[in-house]
């Protein structure tokens, strides 16, 4: 069997696995996992500062305009990578299908083992990718200032429109 076919396989094997909700890790607490989370958290983070300070960048803030459109572009990015039924190809090797959630979006449980129930968390949690997400875009906005405000612009234009599709469903719901 050639190495495509025994990813093809596991992929399936993770696929029939993720569809009937197998391998809920339930109340496990997967410290192990948190660590290597937090180690690799830390690592990029330094790595990023790094790389900022190596190109010599000036260590400004960002200014209101800049935060805002993070804080919005962030949530929903967070938001999509945790819940879309469209990213859960992302989150399946942690994580398994337990149902739908939200307009688009799927509820998911995290799978057993201390760093697949880790990861299967933070990737199901957009509360808790929301730190990651966030990092990666004030790391944007240092090195690559502006192609990071085209998307923030564009992400917080999607955060806009979901909360204009929920108001014009309840005034829909209303008028009926």
């Amino acid at each position: 069997m050639s190495q495509l076919d025994d990813v093809k396989a596991r992929m399936s094997r993770v696929h029939d696995s993720y569809e009937r909700g197998e391998d809920a890790a339930g109340t496990e607490r997967p410290l192990r996992g948190y660590v290597a989370l937090l180690g690799t958290y830390a690592g990029l983070t330094a790595a990023a500062a790094a790389a900022i300070r190596r190109k010599g960048l000036p260590a400004e803030r960002p200014g209101v305009v800049d935060i805002a459109l993070l804080a919005a572009s962030t949530f929903r990015v967070s938001r999509t990578l945790a819940k879309d039924a469209v990213t859960s190809p992302l989150r399946a090797p942690f994580a398994t299908y337990q149902g739908t959630g939200g307009p688009g979006e799927v509820m998911e449980a995290p799978r057993p083992g201390p760093f697949r129930h880790a990861a299967g968390e933070l990737v199901t949690c957009p509360f808790c990718l929301t730190q990651w997400v966030a990092t990666a875009g004030l790391v944007g906005l240092a090195l690559a200032p502006r192609a990071t405000r085209w998307v923030t612009a564009g992400m917080t234009a999607v955060a806009a429109a979901d909360g204009l599709h929920f108001g014009y469903a309840k005034l829909q719901q209303a008028i009926s």
